[in-house]
């Protein structure tokens, strides 16, 4: 019989989407500082990009995520490149209102199951999204988005996975970014160049909203 309680519940759905059409592009970030990313994470506000994406691959990840949830007006701060039970739960602890991970794993999907808090699952196949939408996910991370074919290969994914929406993440960058916005069954997508590593080396905050304005006046 087919699970009656899926992982991801049309509430949680609609709570991610809403996350997710905020704006057309979500920032992608690696943070080395905690404190720079409360500055990083209000250029980015300011320029009109809410819903930032801080992943789980520094020391400092975990309290940037604190940082930002706690003391960055307007912002809506998700934890990336999580990859097991154990990194959901203090990711969740930490106040990430929305959950990354780039791939699935039993684990993962087991703790998204039991959390409020919604997932957005990484897949990069047909299978991979059959696989996610039997679990209950109709919104999904495409990554890498350009090393696993692009948005001529998502585009090709629309007809035959119709009801399935993605966020690419991978490779995009302003060039590219409108190649996969205008695709009909792409959301958003997610990319680190509103807030690049020399100018947050640099604390060159200006720049950066800049950079998201930039990013947030894309449209499909």
């Amino acid at each position: 019989m087919a699970d009656q309680n899926p992982g991801q519940n049309p509430s949680k759905t609609e709570k991610l989407l809403t996350i997710l059409k905020l704006q057309p592009v979500v920032p992608v970030l690696i943070v080395d500082d905690a404190k720079s990313a409360v500055l990083l994470a209000r250029a980015l506000v300011a320029g009109g990009l809410r819903a930032i994406e801080i992943t789980m691959r520094t020391p400092a990840a975990l309290d940037a995520v604190k940082a930002v949830a706690a003391e960055v007006e307007g912002a809506n701060v998700g934890a990336g490149t999580i990859l097991n039970a154990k990194d959901w739960e203090a990711a969740v602890k930490a106040g990430s209102t929305f959950i990354v991970s780039p791939g699935v794993s039993p684990g993962v999907l087991a703790a998204a199951k039991d959390s409020p808090v919604p997932l957005l699952p990484g897949a990069a196949t047909a299978s991979e999204v059959m696989t996610l939408r039997e679990a209950g996910y109709n919104v999904m991370k495409f990554f890498p988005a350009e090393q696993a074919g692009g948005a001529a290969y998502l585009k090709a994914l629309s007809s035959p996975l119709a009801g399935t929406l993605f966020c690419p993440t991978g490779g995009i960058s302003l060039k590219n970014a409108n190649d996969y916005l205008s695709l009909p069954n792409v959301i958003c997508v997610g990319g680190s160049w509103v807030a690049p590593k020399e100018l947050v080396a640099a604390g060159d905050w200006a720049a950066i909203t800049k950079l998201a304005s930039e990013a947030f006046a894309l449209r499909a």
